[in-house]
């Protein structure tokens, strides 16, 4: 009895062992290595651009749909399978992401600091401009808007690789059952090794996966492409780029006016004047090129891209033009007078609007939003919105000066033997249903 009593008294000092789960780690983006910045071609035979990397892109930023289980399980699912068949490339995910996804990731992800700056998000600079070599999306044209938004006041867009996830899909190019092709051709475009280089196979990246008990991690590597394995397309593959025009738009007060010059901001779809809450319609004075065009008294306006004009623009009554043409497109929204018809004008003509002496929306004046966010400031008395199109083409010749490169489905070839479409007629006819007669089926 006292062996047994004594054995008892011994086991109460046991301890049980419990396991916890791997703890997430979450870095700042300012530690990941500066951008990759590509470069983009003109094909023979076709309109689109050809993607050419001078070096394997590193650095990631994936942006989802919100309020979207499908879209979040989409992006762990794509992270992974990145982190595992290309371990030297880092992933960034927007702060509010970041912090719900964490733990869903067995790797460092990257995010930037969240800053008490008061400068409204899209006025301030972020470090995502200067490390973002590539940016996927997951969802639906929204959700490509608001990559875009991200880079709304730098001049310099990283390629957006889209899968199609949303309502409509009128943007977005891919499915995602496709993502393992589609980011691979994103990520090989352009590329050309010697003739006894690596090509197509079933093996994967020779750098070894994410340690983070290693003494080094990939992430201080230089990637070359002599270490990519199983992923050459060809000597003449790349991905096909459609380079979307942005608007450069101008916001000023009176105060700024006669101050500081206002900050540059850039819209991939619109920008929209409206007269919010107010009962009362708006008086906004209009001219073209320095030369007084009209008054609009309306419920407000619409100043949109090529882009946009499959928006808000056409549901105003605007009409559809082609994503390569450079033009700009100013819709009014319900104006009073019938012969008041949307205008096109060239992209480099000014457009400058001001604030009507008879409109009566008071001290707030008229409300302002940009690709879908609204500035916390109208336009009100004395102040004026300058908007005119962003040259996507440098004087010396080169693309990619500006504009929103955007990746399309499918590859082009360096002598133009592949199929050159955008996309866009499919998109009309199987989404807008163009021109689609009554009562017939398909």
């Amino acid at each position: 009895m006292k062996c047994a009593s004594r054995k008892f008294r011994i086991q109460n000092w046991y301890r049980s062992f419990s396991s916890t789960c791997r703890r997430s780690i979450v870095k700042d983006v300012t530690e990941l290595p500066d951008r990759v910045n590509p470069t983009y071609q003109e094909t023979k035979g076709n309109d689109l651009l050809s993607l050419q990397w001078p070096s394997p892109p590193r650095n990631i930023l994936l942006v989802k749909k919100d309020c979207s289980q499908a879209a979040t399980d989409a992006l762990v699912e794509f992270a992974k399978h990145i982190q595992t068949a290309y371990p030297a490339i880092s992933i960034i995910l927007e702060p509010s992401i970041a912090s719900s996804l964490q733990h869903s990731f067995p790797f460092p992800i990257y995010t930037p600091r969240s800053t008490s700056s008061s400068t409204p998000s899209a006025l301030a600079p972020s470090p995502i401009h200067a490390k973002t070599d590539l940016v996927t999306t997951f969802g639906g044209d929204g959700t490509i808007l608001r990559a875009s938004s991200l880079f709304s006041s730098t001049t310099s867009v990283p390629p957006i690789l889209s899968f199609s996830m949303g309502t409509l899909g009128f943007l977005g190019e891919w499915k995602f059952r496709d993502y393992k092709r589609a980011f691979r051709e994103a990520y090989m475009s352009g590329v050309r090794l010697p003739p006894r280089g690596p090509y197509l196979s079933e093996q994967t990246s020779s750098l070894p996966p994410y340690d983070e008990n290693a003494s080094t991690h990939p992430l201080t590597q230089t990637p070359d492409w002599s270490s990519i394995r199983g992923k050459f397309l060809g000597p003449h593959r790349s991905s096909r780029v459609l380079l979307r025009s942005r608007l450069k738009i101008s916001i000023s007060s009176t105060s700024s006016i006669a101050t500081n010059p206002p900050p540059l901001l850039h819209a991939m779809n619109e920008i929209i004047l409206h007269r919010g809450v107010s009962p009362h319609l708006t008086h906004l004075s209009i001219s073209i090129s320095s030369r007084p065009l009209t008054t609009a008294i309306a419920d407000g306006l619409i100043i949109s891209t090529p882009t946009g004009s499959t928006a808000y623009s056409l549901s105003s009554g605007g009409s559809i033009i082609h994503p390569l043409v450079p033009s700009i497109l100013l819709t009014p929204i319900c104006p009073r007078s019938l012969s008041f018809r949307p205008l096109v004008l060239p992209a480099t003509a000014p457009i400058v609007i001001k604030l009507g002496e008879l409109s009566r929306g008071g001290e707030k004046g008229v409300d302002v939003s940009v690709d879908g966010v609204r500035m916390e400031r109208g336009l009100g008395e004395g102040g004026e919105v300058k908007v005119w199109g962003e040259e996507v083409r440098t004087r010396e010749g080169v693309w990619g000066g500006g504009g929103v490169p955007c990746l399309m489905r499918g590859r082009g070839g360096e002598d133009g033997d592949e199929d050159g479409d955008d996309g866009w007629v499919g998109g009309l006819n199987g989404l807008l249903k163009f021109n689609y007669p009554f009562g017939e089926e398909e």
